[in-house]
């Protein structure tokens, strides 16, 4: 693991990478009742998100291998067959040996056109190239009170703001300790994983993503993670 909280290099703060060497991340979805509202707007089924997120067992996937893994100011991808896409910020817990250990900041690249139409395109509309990052840093879990974090994200096109929201991570149903619980179920995680956690900031319905925008997100006592969309 690389630049944890407090141990930077000035080569590290001018040139940030991915702070972990994650062999897999993983995502968990319709955590926040606000992604589940938006969910089922968007959605052809939208029953669906209404029961995964009052069930047991939460919606999860796998998001990314670390070859599509990107970092800090790196290139984040919407797909070319998509026609509505948004930026999910997440806070991102990293896994090791079976615990928690850290936190970082992560990016869900997501396509609501893809998923919206049949959840059962989830794959394709949020594993695809260049559909994560993470980043700048990772800061140990007993530096920070996790439960109760600010997010916020502006995304700029044209060096103008498009977007600006926020939210607190002492909104989502489901906290990061259940969330690692339900993932190792009868799942081996290497260590290094990282795992996003669901996002309760979202751009309204008429909002998309287009190349060249510029997207921060900014978690509370962990930093900003910068990114810039082309199409893939």
């Amino acid at each position: 693991m690389n630049n944890e909280g407090g141990k930077f290099s000035k080569e590290a703060l001018n040139n940030p990478r991915i702070p972990v060497d994650s062999p897999e991340t993983w995502a968990f979805g319709v955590t926040y009742e606000d992604s589940m509202k938006e969910r089922q707007a968007e959605s052809d089924t939208p029953d669906v998100y209404g029961k995964v997120y009052t069930a047991d067992r939460p919606e999860a996937f796998f998001k990314s291998t670390l070859a599509r893994l990107k970092g800090p100011n790196d290139e984040v991808g919407i797909r070319k067959d998509s026609t509505w896409d948004v930026p999910e910020p997440e806070l991102t817990f990293i896994v090791f040996q079976g615990d928690i250990v850290g936190f970082t900041v992560g990016n869900d690249m997501s396509s609501r056109s893809i998923e919206g139409e049949n959840p059962l395109y989830i794959p394709q509309a949020k594993i695809y190239n260049n559909s994560a990052a993470i980043g700048p840093c990772w800061v140990p879990i007993e530096s920070i009170d996790y439960n109760n974090l600010i997010v916020e994200m502006i995304i700029k096109r044209d060096s103008k703001v498009v977007f600006s929201g926020s939210g607190n991570t002492n909104l989502m149903k489901r906290k990061c300790d259940e969330l690692n619980e339900w993932l190792h179920k009868g799942n081996d995680i290497p260590d290094g994983t990282t795992v996003m956690t669901g996002t309760g900031t979202i751009p309204p319905e008429e909002f998309t993503l287009q190349a060249q925008d510029e997207i921060s997100i900014t978690i509370e006592n962990i930093g900003t993670l910068k990114n810039t969309v082309i199409k893939v």
